[in-house]
């Protein structure tokens, strides 16, 4: 348990402020991987090593988040939350969106990245996979928010761990096999959670 922590540096340009960067938990094509944005397209940069991130060279983003006029619930993407997870499917990505005409609500939807070029989207939840739908999901410092911040598969069930209005931890789960036919046969599934009483 001995760490040799190197000196943190920034990844992106000084005066630039980015969110919901993900480093995937493999090297894609031999190389690492760093998914940056996820509109109005995905980006993603490859290194051979990380080291070249030295605090002197950066990855330039696009942070615009423009609206998407043509989709509903995730209209306005807010980007992604966990660690893309590798799947016989392709890269599950947990993402927190918005409607652009109904801002105050975050929800969380899934998608489906090609594993070998994860630019490219397979399959997208139409619907959102989970809503701020229980009072602790509305009271708190920002009513109507959940947004993932963690994920993890534990003997074929996907645990998806996420806040609830800027003050609660949360965790709602589904089978994972179950889960990923649905996004890929109808668009639509569920998480499920438990109402805290």
């Amino acid at each position: 348990r001995r760490w040799n922590w190197r000196e943190p540096v920034l990844i992106s340009p000084p005066g630039e402020i980015h969110k919901n960067w993900v480093l995937f938990p493999e090297k894609i094509n031999g190389k690492f991987a760093i998914l940056h944005s996820f509109a109005p397209k995905i980006m993603v940069d490859y290194f051979d090593s990380l080291n070249k991130l030295d605090g002197k060279k950066f990855i330039k983003s696009n942070n615009t988040r423009p609206v998407d006029r043509s989709r509903t619930w995730d209209s306005w993407f807010r980007g992604v939350g966990p660690s893309p997870i590798k799947t016989k499917y392709g890269w599950l990505i947990i993402y927190q969106a918005m409607d652009h005409r109904n801002s105050d609500r975050y929800r969380i939807g899934a998608m489906i990245l090609d594993a070998k070029n994860p630019t490219k989207v397979l399959y997208r939840s139409k619907e959102p996979i989970l809503e701020p739908d229980y009072w602790y999901e509305n009271e708190g410092y920002k009513s109507g928010v959940v947004y993932s911040c963690g994920a993890v598969v534990k003997d074929g069930e996907l645990f998806v761990y996420y806040g609830g209005a800027d003050k609660v931890s949360c965790v709602a789960t589904a089978n994972l096999d179950k889960f990923l036919k649905e996004i890929i046969k109808t668009g639509a599934t569920k998480l499920n959670k438990k109402s805290k009483k």
